[in-house]
């Protein structure tokens, strides 16, 4: 990716962290929806378009995709409904034209095992991201206008953090594609068991959210965290000794770390010590772990996918993410001088990921 798209992207994601900490200074105006969307569907989105395309520059389609979210999102913020059901039907619409014309319609690669693991993750990706252009929108109708399903949860909030889980996919497509062929039947039957529970095990988990049923909440989420746990495990065991194994398997400790806070805030119902004090706190956490370490890291990688192996520490700024993200970025959230210190934290860490020299032709 040129130097000046790596700008852009950059500037976008230390915006969305910066609205992130934006209650300290407005208070009773909610930023959420602006930082959440900035990252997932404007950054993660954009990305997942410009990765399947395979192209240097951005293509007419991922400038589409990567201006429209931009409004979506804006729109989004702002509670203009009617605009951005619009702006998320043109998403949609560049989403499915992408996804066909490298995949096809139906996704044959789920069922057929003469495609890589890896393609079916990026396929995943791309359909769930349609999916959860065409939900938001449902979810904006039935809230505010027609009320067509009863469920207290369907309603745009639920899809803050839904438009994670393409990024999510993407992510894994990556790691399974520089991972080696499995050795032994046991190894293959796992790789492909983990496909189907994380896709599976995630739109489960969507519909346990609905019926606001904690228990088979717990259930899932724990089998979706041992199988995160098992990926782990392959991935360091098959995976390709390269730079971009450091930082993945950061990622996905950063995704198991995730995995905890969503059982933790699951059980907290179900506790004493159910306050809203407790719950936001934990979800606050939560969240941060899920955008700023998983997501970011898979963002990451797509943007210097081409550079690798880069000219950095990679230990110290691994270190650094996680002093990042699970000290300073949570510290922020309440206390506004943290903030100030989490912000210049990150744009480091982020400038240094994103502009540091390639080594590649060195």
């Amino acid at each position: 990716m040129s130097e000046k798209n790596r700008t852009l992207f950059y500037c976008i994601i230390l915006t969305a962290l910066i609205f992130g900490f934006m209650h300290h200074f407005f208070v009773g105006i909610h930023f959420e929806r602006l930082h959440i969307f900035l990252l997932n569907l404007c950054a993660g989105g954009t990305l997942i378009i410009y990765f399947t395309e395979g192209s240097v520059n951005f293509t007419r389609k991922t400038t589409i995709f990567f201006i429209s979210s931009f409004l979506y999102a804006i729109f989004a913020f702002l509670e203009k409904y009617e605009a951005a059901i619009f702006i998320s039907i043109v998403m949609f619409f560049v989403v499915e034209s992408v996804r066909i014309k490298r995949f096809g319609f139906f996704p044959k690669q789920f069922f057929l095992g003469k495609y890589k693991m890896s393609e079916k993750f990026h396929h995943a990706s791309l359909l769930c991201l349609s999916i959860g252009l065409l939900l938001s929108s449902f979810a904006i109708i039935n809230h505010k206008y027609f009320q067509l399903l009863p469920f207290r949860k369907f309603e745009l909030n639920t899809f803050f953090l839904g438009f994670s889980f393409p990024v999510s996919l993407i992510t894994l497509s990556i790691i399974f594609s520089i991972m080696q062929k499995a050795p032994s039947g046991f190894q293959k039957f796992l790789k492909i068991l983990s496909f189907w529970v994380i896709n599976v095990g995630v739109v489960v988990f969507f519909i346990f959210i609905l019926f606001e049923s904690p228990i088979l909440e717990i259930i899932i989420s724990s089998t979706l965290f041992i199988m995160v746990f098992i990926v782990f495990i392959l991935y360091y065991l098959l995976g390709y000794k390269e730079q971009r194994k450091l930082f993945l398997s950061s990622g996905i400790a950063f995704l198991n770390f995730t995995a905890v806070t969503g059982i933790a805030y699951i059980l907290l119902y179900l506790t004493n010590f159910n306050t809203l004090e407790n719950a936001k706190l934990i979800k606050d956490i939560h969240r941060i772990v899920s955008l700023y370490g998983w997501n970011l890291t898979g963002l990451s990688v797509i943007l210097r996918f081409r550079d690798f192996p880069i000219s950095l520490n990679s230990s110290v700024i691994i270190a650094l993410h996680w002093i990042t993200v699970a000290i300073l970025i949570p510290l922020g959230y309440y206390l506004p001088i943290f903030s100030l210190i989490a912000t210049i934290s990150f744009a480091v860490f982020l400038y240094v990921i994103l502009f540091s020299k390639s080594m590649k032709n060195v």
